[in-house]
C-alpha cells in the first residue's frame, strides 16, 4: 500500500494568561506549542509557517519568541493582533501552525488551553 500524501494542514490552538507580563506569556505560548505538537505527533521541521496573535491587551511580549526559545530556529514565525471585538475572551494568545503532515484533515487535533477552551464552545 502506498503512503498516503503529505498535504499542508492548519492545526489551530489558543492559551491565556493571567496578565500581561513577558513571562506568563512565554510560559503559556511554549505549553500551548508542546500540547499541539505532542496531540497531532510532528515535529518543528514538519512546520512550513507559525501565525501567532495576541489579543489587544498583550502587548509585553512577542509569542514567537517563545518557539524560537524551543529551537524553531528555520520555521517562519509571525505575530500579529487579534481584532478587538467587545465582550470576546482576552489575555489571549492564538497560535495557527501550518504543517506539512500525511495526517487527514479529520485526524487533526486543535488545542486549546486554560480560559481559552471556552472558544470551541463557539
Amino acid at each position: 500500500m502506498a503512503e498516503p500524501a503529505c498535504a499542508v494542514r492548519g492545526i489551530r490552538g489558543a492559551t491565556t494568561v493571567e496578565k500581561n507580563e513577558a513571562e506568563l506569556i512565554y510560559v503559556a505560548t511554549q505549553e500551548l506549542l508542546v500540547e499541539i505538537i505532542r496531540n497531532n505527533n510532528f515535529s518543528a521541521d514538519d512546520i512550513a509557517a507559525a501565525l501567532f496573535s495576541t489579543t489587544e491587551d498583550l502587548n509585553s511580549a512577542f509569542p514567537a519568541r517563545a518557539a524560537r526559545e524551543m529551537g524553531w530556529h528555520s520555521v517562519p514565525l509571525f505575530c500579529s493582533q487579534e481584532i478587538d471585538v467587545p465582550g470576546a475572551l482576552g489575555l489571549c494568545i492564538r497560535v495557527l501552525l501550518l504543517v506539512n503532515t500525511t495526517m487527514r484533515q479529520d485526524q487533526v487535533r486543535h488545542i486549546y488551553l486554560r480560559k481559552a477552551v471556552n472558544l470551541r464552545k463557539l
